[in-house]
C-alpha cells in the first residue's frame, strides 16, 4: 500500500491506495499555517499502514538531494511558509517529494492521457499557472524544478494589459491566470462571455507557451488543463490554431500529426494531483529496492 500528500495553496489531501482504481482512503486538510497543516497531516498519515510515501507541493521547492534544505518550499509567497520542511511527513519510510504539477504530469503518464509516451508536458491554468515537463519519463531537472509558467512570451497585437505577475509583471502567469482574466475584465473568469475578445489574448499567450514548449523540451503531447482551461472550451481551438500559426510548419511542426491530439486536456481531470502523489510513491518505492 502506498500514501500521497498533496499540499496544496488551500488544501491538503491525503491519499491512501495504489491507483485509481484503488483508493482506499482520502482526507481533505486546509492549508493554514506549517504547524497546524502538517500536524493534522501527519496524524492522518500515522494512522495508515503504507510502505512508501509521495509528496507534491506547491513551491518553489528544494528539490536537489545535496542540499541541507532538501525537500523544503523555499521563498514562496504564501505567508509563513517559506523554509517549511515537509519531508519529514515520511517517517523513515522510503518518499519522493516534487512540486505538485510534476506529480500530476507523472500521474498522466501512468494512468491518463500520456500513456506510452515518453516525454510530455502537463500544463495547469488556473490560480497560477504550472508546467510539468516529462522527458525520458522524468521530471526536467537543472537548477531546479520548471517554473515555465513564468516564461515570457510575445504580446499579441492590441493587447495593452499590463500583466499581474507580481515577480514578473506580463510574464505567461502574468497574461493568462485566473487573476489576470479577472483583471482584465473585471468578472470571474467563469462568468467572462466566451465571445469576449480578451480570450483571444489569453490563447494566444498560452500558444505561445505551446511553441517555447515545442521546440525546447520538445513534447510528445502537451496535456492543458486547470479550472481556466477546463472551464472555457473555446480556448483550446484557439490554442491550437495560435500554435499551427506560430510554429508555421517548422522544426517539431512536421512531427505532429493531429494538433487536436497534441494540445489536449488530462484525462484524470482533478485526480491528477492526488494520483500523482502516488505515482510519486510507486517511483520511492522502486526505487528503495534498487
Amino acid at each position: 500500500m502506498l500514501a500521497g500528500v498533496e499540499l496544496g495553496g488551500t488544501k491538503c489531501i491525503c491519499i491512501l491506495g495504489t491507483g485509481p482504481d484503488d483508493i482506499r482512503a482520502q482526507v481533505e486538510i486546509p492549508t493554514t499555517t506549517p504547524t497546524e497543516t502538517l500536524s493534522a497531516v501527519a496524524a492522518t498519515l500515522t494512522g495508515w499502514d503504507f510502505a512508501a510515501l509521495g509528496l507534491g507541493s506547491f513551491g518553489p521547492l528544494d528539490l536537489d538531494p545535496a542540499s541541507a534544505s532538501f525537500g523544503s518550499i523555499v521563498s514562496t509567497p504564501k505567508p509563513g511558509w517559506s523554509g517549511t520542511d515537509i519531508t519529514h511527513l515520511a517517517a523513515g519510510r522510503p518518499f519522493m517529494v516534487d512540486t505538485d504539477v510534476n506529480g500530476a504530469a507523472l500521474a498522466e503518464g501512468r494512468w491518463g492521457a500520456a500513456q506510452g509516451l515518453t516525454s510530455w508536458a502537463y500544463v495547469t491554468v488556473g490560480t497560477g499557472i504550472g508546467v510539468g515537463s516529462i522527458v525520458s519519463g522524468m521530471p526536467v531537472r537543472g537548477l531546479g524544478h520548471s517554473e515555465a509558467g513564468h516564461m515570457r512570451v510575445p504580446r499579441a497585437a492590441g493587447d495593452d494589459f499590463a500583466g499581474n505577475c507580481p515577480f514578473h509583471g506580463d510574464c505567461l502567469e502574468g497574461l493568462a491566470n485566473g487573476p489576470a482574466i479577472e483583471a482584465r475584465t473585471g468578472q470571474r473568469g467563469r462568468d467572462v462571455s466566451a465571445d469576449d475578445p480578451q480570450w483571444s489574448f489569453v490563447a494566444h499567450a498560452l500558444a505561445a507557451m505551446c511553441h517555447n514548449l515545442a521546440l525546447t523540451s520538445l513534447p510528445q503531447r502537451i496535456l492543458i488543463g486547470g479550472g481556466v482551461a477546463m472551464g472555457q472550451p473555446q480556448l483550446m481551438p484557439l490554442i491550437r490554431d495560435g500554435l499551427t500559426a506560430s510554429l508555421a510548419a517548422y522544426g517539431a511542426a512536421a512531427a505532429i500529426a493531429s494538433m487536436d491530439d497534441y494540445v489536449a486536456h488530462p484525462a484524470l481531470g482533478d485526480r491528477a494531483g492526488p494520483l500523482g502523489t502516488i505515482a510519486l510513491a510507486h517511483m520511492a518505492l522502486t526505487a528503495s529496492r534498487r
